[in-house]
């Protein structure tokens, strides 16, 4: 299953690498496995969960903390799971479409 290296996830997100490290500390979901070289793979999902903790603290003020509790509940009360497996693919084309551009430069 390919993923999002750091760099990656800085790049589509806009949220600096020191940042995510910090994150990674306080959120239990962002946990980007490793691999053989010890380097960061984030998953689609954890980049959603970035893109959402950016704006719930950069524009609604919330902390890290809050931010992370106000996802947890927003989470809990979607029950159509087929409409965010659809939203996720399609984030996750636009990742792979902008990482594909920016390689062309």
């Amino acid at each position: 299953m390919p993923g999002y290296s750091i760099c990656e996830v800085e790049l589509v997100t806009g949220v600096k690498q020191h940042i995510l490290r910090y994150w990674e500390e306080i959120v239990p979901s962002l946990a980007p496995r490793m691999d053989a070289g010890g380097h960061r793979l984030y998953t689609q999902r954890e980049v959603d969960i970035i893109r959402r903790m950016k704006f719930l603290i950069y524009n609604r003020g919330l902390s890290v903390d809050g931010a992370w509790k106000k996802i947890v509940r927003e989470s809990s009360g979607h029950a159509d799971t087929d409409v965010l497996v659809a939203i996720r693919k399609c984030r996750a084309g636009l990742n792979d479409a902008y990482m594909a551009l920016r390689k062309i430069k």
